[in-house]
């Protein structure tokens, strides 16, 4: 099948090897234009773009696709179907009726739960204990098109944004080649989406990364993985921060933000309901350390207010 594939991170990264892979002709792949990145800020092409130049695919980039003259090279290629994972572009009804089938999307979330641009890290907030891929028939609206299929995907209580992406990057992968291997078959059984349980999975903000004592230590557990490794949870020591990688919830309780214990195993703090072991963390102009790395060159002693 024909396909022009519209992605830019890694977990679109994925999806697309898996076309090539499947032997489908990838006639055009449209990605963000490069950004500045890294610490040179210098300009880096998306994850999608480097997979597509390894496999001398052509690639387009427009920062928009709003105009006649922006859809013209889409019109050009004379697609069966459109792939789009995680792309950054709102796409127009206009694009979306382009290509002979319509336009599939691979969205990491069971829809209509989690709508939007964050189901990864708001399904760990909110202590979802499983999530998945729906690949669902575009529409104009924010995720809101006739599912296809959807794939369950268990949340483990270990699981942080980093590892359960790659969980949901590797389950969308092999269900979009299900997908459009059965494509007609699908197309005739898809299911709108239900009009309960809908959700919005809201971008996420730099300022929701500040760490509350006074909350309980399960939301603080859920907070820390959320956002790893983007934001990062973070705290203040010495009125100085310090993120939060890891931690564990225990039974303890003390003031709020205050250290009860600090080992080579982990720094315990008190929360509002119950406590955390902290077990790697990460104070600024340094890198990320265990406990016992961190205690080498660091005083905690107990007693220690965070978050002053």
């Amino acid at each position: 099948m024909k396909l022009i594939f519209a992605g830019t991170p890694e977990f679109a990264a994925c999806a697309l090897k898996a076309l090539i892979d499947a032997g489908h002709e990838i006639a055009m792949v449209l990605t963000q234009p490069d950004r500045p990145a890294g610490r040179g800020m210098k300009l880096t092409p998306s994850a999608v773009k480097q997979v597509a130049l390894q496999h001398h695919l052509p690639v387009y980039q427009p920062e928009k696709l709003r105009t006649a003259e922006q859809q013209a090279p889409l019109h050009d290629v004379g697609a069966d179907l459109m792939v789009v994972a995680a792309y950054g572009l709102i796409l127009p009804q206009a694009v979306l009726d382009i290509p002979r089938l319509g336009c599939l999307n691979i969205h990491g979330s069971l829809l209509p739960r989690w709508r939007g641009a964050a189901p990864i890290q708001r399904a760990i907030l909110a202590g979802d204990s499983e999530t998945g891929i729906t690949i669902m028939q575009m529409d104009a609206g924010l995720d809101t098109g006739d599912m296809l299929s959807i794939h369950p995907v268990a949340i483990d209580a270990q699981d942080n944004a980093a590892s359960l992406h790659d969980k949901l990057a590797a389950a969308g992968a092999s269900a979009i080649v299900a997908a459009v291997a059965d494509l007609p078959a699908l197309q005739q059984k898809r299911q709108p989406q239900p009009a309960e349980g809908v959700t919005y999975a809201e971008k996420l903000r730099k300022e929701e990364s500040a760490i509350d004592w006074t909350q309980s230590a399960s939301m603080l557990d859920r907070m820390i993985r959320a956002f790893n490794p983007f934001p990062s949870a973070q705290t203040t020591w010495a009125g100085e921060p310090l993120k939060l990688w890891r931690a564990t919830p225990v039974s303890a309780s003390g003031t709020p933000g205050t250290v009860l214990a600090a080992s080579k195993d982990a720094v315990v703090v008190a929360c509002g309901d119950g406590a955390l072991a902290i077990t790697e963390m990460q104070k600024a102009g340094s890198k990320r350390m265990d406990a016992a790395a961190f205690l080498a060159g660091n005083a905690l002693p107990v007693g220690t207010q965070l978050g002053d």
